[in-house]
């Protein structure tokens, strides 16, 4: 049982049944304990003095049984001490044992059976001829009814915590996928109120925090891109007299600091847009030969038109083709990359393969993390570690998704599936 409410609510029912259980067999514990009062004393005196005596004729003591039985309208029974029945008006009763009785009442068939030892020895038994209920069952039957009122008064009660904790829950679960502005609603004054409250100071204290940490990531590199400019024109007017290779080396490195950065204004920019901006009928096709041609890689397949962002589209395509031609070096020296276009089923689906040493099996996730990079590209001092992470981001925006495989022959394949436009 998972639902919060459904606990409460069965543990109520629970302490309800205990309660009537415990109520009930106190009753008849005291019932049992106490089946010869002083009352019943008086009684059999009374009743001895008005039945003939002991050594009247039977005759007699059935005409007295059958008098008292009119009157009392009760099926009664005379005994003698050893249990040798003297006279009966009524229904037969059951067997009788005077060595198992004694003066009081008893539970029997047909109802209870009312037994008094008269001061001569003798017995008189007496049923009931309308059996009435036993007063055990009535507050059997009256603590049923409180707790059945208890049990559906306490359940809107209880079903209304569950719902604010169910709410509280939703809120805590869209905050942890990724929705800062998650806030729930505070009701009532209690525990679970002061609860709601608190999450909500939390939430927004996060998302401050990331706000503030978005902005100062987008300012910090809005303002590397000044000195990368001065930089760039420093390089481009260096003389004749310059060293080729440095002067190279600085270009590369200046490009490579000005992609990164670039990168991480668009991680930044994604994670603050909960959707994608624009959308637009795109030939995934036309569009990844297009972005190929740069880098001298031809496109297989056929047309398949998707419904997305086209500038973020070219960027997915620019970082698989970049990620491929950087890694993908074969043992042999071979760095051919190819890229296909094609369509399965409601999916277009893009791949881009190279003949590099592959990803290992363990790691074909995580490369997608931000700034994860497998074992030596660090101190090679090839990319970043954004690529693929903004791969898979752009790819689920538009409801798709990234995964990389195993070439055939050796390298790794990076599929992308986004759904067909309607």
């Amino acid at each position: 049982m998972q639902r919060l409410y459904l606990q409460f609510y069965v543990t109520i029912l629970i302490v309800l049944a205990v309660f009537v259980g415990a109520a009930v067999l106190l009753w008849r514990v005291a019932d049992d304990d106490n089946r010869t009062p002083q009352y019943l004393d008086v009684a059999a005196e009374l009743t001895g003095a008005l039945l003939p005596e002991a050594n009247a004729p039977r005759p007699e003591q059935q005409r007295a049984i059958e008098a008292l039985q009119r009157k009392l309208r009760f099926d009664i029974a005379l005994y003698e001490p050893d249990g040798d029945m003297i006279a009966m008006a009524g229904k037969p009763p059951p067997r009788f044992e005077p060595k198992r009785n004694r003066t009081g009442w008893r539970r029997g068939p047909g109802g209870p059976n009312f037994v008094l030892q008269l001061p001569d020895g003798r017995w008189l038994v007496a049923r009931q001829v309308r059996e009435r209920p036993n007063p055990i069952y009535w507050i059997a039957a009256a603590l049923a009814l409180v707790a059945i009122a208890v049990a559906i008064a306490s359940f809107p009660v209880v079903r209304g915590l569950g719902r604010r904790l169910e709410r509280l829950r939703a809120g805590v679960d869209r905050l942890g996928h990724g929705d800062l502005g998650a806030r729930v609603k505070v009701e009532g004054r209690d525990e679970v109120a002061a609860l709601a409250a608190s999450f909500n100071r939390s939430a927004q204290r996060i998302e401050e925090l990331v706000a503030a940490h978005r902005l100062l990531l987008a300012n910090a590199s809005h303002e590397l891109r000044t000195p990368l400019t001065r930089i760039s024109v420093a390089a481009s007017l260096l003389g004749e007299n310059a060293d080729p290779k440095t002067r190279e080396s600085l270009k590369r490195d200046v490009a490579e600091l000005d992609q990164l950065i670039e990168q991480i204004l668009l991680a930044s920019r994604l994670e603050a847009l909960p959707t994608l901006e624009q959308r637009e009928p795109i030939d995934l096709l036309a569009l990844a030969a297009e972005e190929a041609s740069h880098y001298d890689v031809e496109v297989s397949g056929e047309p398949v038109i998707v419904s997305g962002d086209r500038t973020l589209l070219r960027r997915l395509v620019r970082n698989l083709v970049e990620n491929a031609q950087r890694y993908g070096t074969g043992k042999d020296g071979d760095e051919s990359v190819a890229v296909s276009v094609t369509r399965e089923s409601d999916c277009a689906v893009l791949e881009v393969t190279d003949k590099g040493p592959g990803v290992p099996e363990s790691e074909r996730q995580r490369i997608f993390e931000p700034f994860y990079r497998l074992a030596g590209a660090a101190e090679s001092g090839r990319g970043s570690g954004l690529g693929l992470a903004l791969v898979l981001d752009i790819a689920r925006r538009h409801g798709g998704d990234a995964v990389c495989l195993a070439a055939e022959g050796g390298g790794s394949r990076f599929r992308v599936d986004l759904p067909v436009a309607p």
